[in-house]
């Protein structure tokens, strides 16, 4: 029938998609707290308060530390990322065509995936202090103290996102850079724009907020801090349109992103002024 579709053609170009997108697409989905498989409108994430350990009197009773919990709850949006395939276009170009929406509608996803966990991000309540410079040793202490004394876990869940600038700007920081403190396993130029740092995981994004087009705010977290949920995994619908003569390919996702903990955030303001 003109209307069908070959079955082994549209499975291909969901496994496509998905994969480019696991890929590809988010850089960081696994950097933070994650509910899958979410039923309903909205995700309710729970927070719980610090408990104190206390003595008791012989036979006397066990002291109750009465956690405070705190329901957070997290909106799911529904996002969508379609393109047409023409049908003769792809026996006339000498790339293929399929992969490149695949992965098209893949990046497009990512992007919104990370752009919903930088916007709780941008819910941060503590910062350095200092707007007016770039990425410095001196800012990257702060932010360390300032997590510190929340008592955000050290547990190798904390994580850095730092703008292209700002990476290039550790770069010249000998401690972050130099094998003589680092170790060549944690070179940031091995492997991939990431690496471990005082105990934490610096990553690259080109997606950071800028204000006034002058001070890009890097973010210092914990896994923790922010909630991802989950209703519909990345999915891809294909229909053909015979007066069209072409499929339309629609890549469809349901997520949302919260603020949990902002304790668990520390946020680095670094001015990005050009040279005059």
């Amino acid at each position: 029938m003109s209307t069908s579709i070959d079955t082994a053609f549209v499975k291909q170009f969901e496994s496509e998609v998905h994969s480019a997108y696991q890929r590809m697409g988010s850089k960081l989905r696994n950097t933070v707290r994650t509910s899958n498989n979410v039923k309903g409108a909205s995700c309710t994430f729970q927070k719980v308060g610090k408990g104190t350990a206390m003595t008791k009197s012989s036979g006397g009773m066990v002291p109750v530390m009465n956690l405070e919990h705190t329901a957070i709850e997290v909106q799911l949006q529904d996002y969508y990322a379609g393109d047409w395939l023409d049908k003769l276009d792809e026996i006339k170009i000498n790339h293929d065509e399929r992969q490149v929406i695949a992965s098209a509608g893949a990046y497009a996803l990512g992007r919104k995936t990370d752009e919903m966990i930088i916007n709780a991000l941008s819910n941060a309540t503590a910062s350095v202090t200092d707007n007016t410079t770039g990425m410095t040793k001196a800012k990257l202490l702060e932010a360390y103290e300032i997590l510190g004394a929340a008592e955000v876990p050290d547990d190798g869940q904390r994580f850095c996102i730092v703008g292209v600038k700002q990476w290039s700007e550790l770069l010249q920081i000998e401690e972050f850079s130099s094998a003589d403190y680092v170790g060549n396993e944690d070179l940031p130029w091995q492997g991939s724009q990431a690496k471990k740092f005082l105990g934490t995981t610096f990553m690259v994004h080109n997606g950071l907020p800028i204000d006034g087009g002058d001070v890009r705010s890097c973010f210092w977290f914990h896994k923790t801090a922010i909630g991802h949920a989950i209703g519909a995994e990345v999915e891809t619908d294909i229909t053909w349109h015979g007066d069209r003569a072409a499929h339309f390919v629609n890549n469809v996702m349901s997520q949302g992103a919260g603020l949990i903990d902002a304790d668990g955030i520390v946020e680095i303001p670094c001015d990005e002024t050009p040279s005059a």
